[in-house]
């Protein structure tokens, strides 16, 4: 494989795509441990696609010679600041993506981060506080 900067955006979006066919698989089968499998493939999906996204800043901030080239997280790269220092269209347009919550890009985002957030409980809803609490 070359050594150059694409190859592994290349190379995450392959992965990712294996991920995604493998998470279609475990959607149909019947196995008892289908939910562990759902689950596996989901996460594994998102860190490829999430690891596309960084080799794609890395290939943008490589190409303009951005002095963090080297970060270890989109979200360094995908700043107004990094934007403010040298006007990039490619970032730009990521950038504005990753600001608007409706995007798939800041979906992305948030669903990664909380690969890395711990278990919570699910919610419970209060009771109906119009109806009294004893009944006769």
């Amino acid at each position: 494989m070359a050594h150059e900067l694409y190859t592994r955006t290349n190379q995450k979006i392959y992965f990712a795509g294996l991920a995604l066919e493998a998470l279609g698989k475990a959607e149909k089968g019947q196995a008892v441990n289908a939910p562990a499998l759902l689950q596996a493939e989901r996460e594994s999906a998102l860190f490829h696609l999430y690891g596309a996204l960084l080799g794609l800043c890395h290939e943008i901030a490589g190409f303009y010679r951005l002095p963090q080239a080297g970060s270890r997280r989109a979200e360094d790269l995908l700043t107004q600041e990094v934007l403010n220092a040298i006007a990039i269209p490619e970032m730009a347009e990521l950038v504005e993506l990753a600001q608007n919550r409706q995007t798939w890009l800041a979906q992305l985002l948030t669903a990664y981060n909380a690969l890395y957030e711990p278990p919570r409980a699910p919610k419970k809803l209060k009771g109906d506080v119009t109806q009294p609490m004893i009944q006769a």
